[in-house]
């Protein structure tokens, strides 16, 4: 399922990079002599029976995957026929160059529109925008929201609000607003009034590249009956007697709101020097019952945690997120430049020192991630797809030699001095270029290999 999902990913995305580079070259009467989907040797080859005029392509899907290209006509690289030379790459205005190589980017971007639309315009069941309890003192605390709280509206004035069908998009809103004061239009559980909540502007000191704008404020995620789900044979869950749906109702005491509040108790106890046990009420069948329960104690990095070896939680709520065909792809134009805004954000911060290249993933990654997504169902792995096309698109556009961007660059520079670039110097720059993304893509395999837990 994973090879399969990345396969399809990697043939579609390229597909469409090089189809935008191909077509606007067709368009502006350049020659293609070779349109190929992977590197190295061709697997197999093809000519279209009805070319455009002047072309006479060869369709080829290659050996390595990992990449695609477009060979066109250009006397820098071979000798041209006098009668070929106006189809030249290189003999074309500069702003039909222009257009070619951007073609490609800008086509993972109107793919990524479309992929999302599609995602809206199919719905798919999404978790319901309910909370669980925020962390204590926090920013959400403060404000008056509690466990079961659901969001129904948000905006950055208490005039301006918008829907928030989901939980998913509730949290993806936040993120965008950073540091900035919100507005939330709450329901309580057991409630039909709503009310509106402000959450004041953040300090800049409270983001940081393990901190982003949902968990600085507090949030922690779904709201979910504290139900104990699976039980493992002797853990301590089992050792104490507790079963599958077991409610937790209070632990010493302290009455519990959530399934969060719960996973929070139980890992608490860890910060002792030896085993604590708690008195556990919960609810069996209808009847209530008082249970001692030791948590056992173990290592979590630089710190010790409580766990009892017991599922905690039942599934949230889920809701059924579906827009018509207007508002599907208006939203999918707004997802899209929020992911390219949010990527080159990330960029930024890498560059300024500001985030850690930790961050950066390569293919064994998106592999994962394909098979993961794929699994979930078609909403997920559009959805999935979408994100990958927009950062493929920003990638390239980057002013970095070997990419598209860097051919820009060169562009941009003839149009500034009203000479190309010389060789000597496209030359040196290619080499950093190519050194460049070696470097990324070796770094990046190495985030790859420590991520997926493959070193001992």
């Amino acid at each position: 399922m994973t090879l399969v999902a990345f396969l399809l990913a990697l043939g579609v995305l390229i597909t469409v990079h090089e189809w935008g580079h191909y077509r606007v070259a067709v368009a502006c009467g350049v020659k293609v002599l070779r349109f190929s989907i992977g590197f190295g040797q061709p697997l197999l080859r093809w000519k279209s029976r009805k070319p455009h005029a002047g072309q006479d392509t060869e369709f080829c899907i290659s050996l390595i995957p990992l990449g695609g290209y477009v060979k066109m006509l250009d006397e820098s690289e071979a000798d041209v026929l006098p009668h070929d030379a106006p189809m030249a790459f290189n003999c074309q205005p500069l702003w039909a160059r222009a257009a070619i190589v951007s073609a490609g980017p800008v086509a993972n971007l109107l793919l990524a529109v479309c992929l999302y639309a599609a995602t809206f315009w199919i719905g798919q069941y999404e978790t319901q925008a309910t909370l669980s309890a925020p962390v204590a003192g926090s920013v959400a605390e403060a404000a008056g929201l509690h466990s079961g709280d659901t969001v129904l509206r948000a905006g950055t004035s208490a005039d301006d609000l918008q829907e928030m069908a989901s939980l998913d998009v509730l949290r993806w809103w936040l993120l965008q607003q950073d540091a900035s004061a919100v507005y939330l239009d709450v329901q309580s559980q057991g409630k039909q009034s709503s009310r509106v909540v402000s959450l004041p502007a953040l300090e800049k000191e409270a983001l940081s590249p393990d901190v982003n704008a949902w968990q600085a404020r507090g949030f922690t995620g779904a709201w979910s009956r504290a139900v104990l789900g699976e039980v493992q044979k002797g853990r301590a869950a089992d050792l104490a007697g507790l079963q599958r749906g077991d409610e937790v109702l209070r632990i010493d005491g302290k009455v519990l709101t959530d399934a969060s509040a719960l996973r929070a108790a139980v890992r608490a106890s860890g910060q002792h020097q030896s085993p604590v046990t708690q008195v556990w009420d919960i609810s069996r069948h209808g009847q209530l019952l008082h249970i001692d329960v030791t948590p056992e104690r173990v290592a979590d990095g630089a710190q010790h945690i409580g766990r009892i070896g017991a599922q905690v939680g039942e599934p949230p709520v889920k809701v059924w997120v579906q827009y018509d065909f207007f508002d599907g792809l208006q939203q999918a134009c707004v997802k899209t430049w929020d992911v390219i805004v949010m990527t080159l954000d990330m960029l930024w911060r890498l560059l300024a020192g500001h985030a850690s290249l930790d961050n950066l993933s390569g293919p064994l990654t998106m592999a994962d991630y394909a098979g993961r997504s794929a699994s979930l169902g078609l909403g997920a792995y559009l959805s999935y797809l979408a994100l990958v096309s927009v950062s493929l698109g920003v990638f390239n556009l980057l002013p970095v030699p070997m990419l598209d961007g860097g051919h820009l660059l060169y562009y941009l520079y003839e149009a500034c001095t009203g000479n190309p670039p010389s060789p000597q110097w496209l030359e040196a720059m290619q080499r950093v270029g190519l050194a460049t993304l070696v470097a990324l893509m070796v770094f990046s395999l190495f985030n790859d290999v420590v991520r997926l837990g493959w070193l001992p």
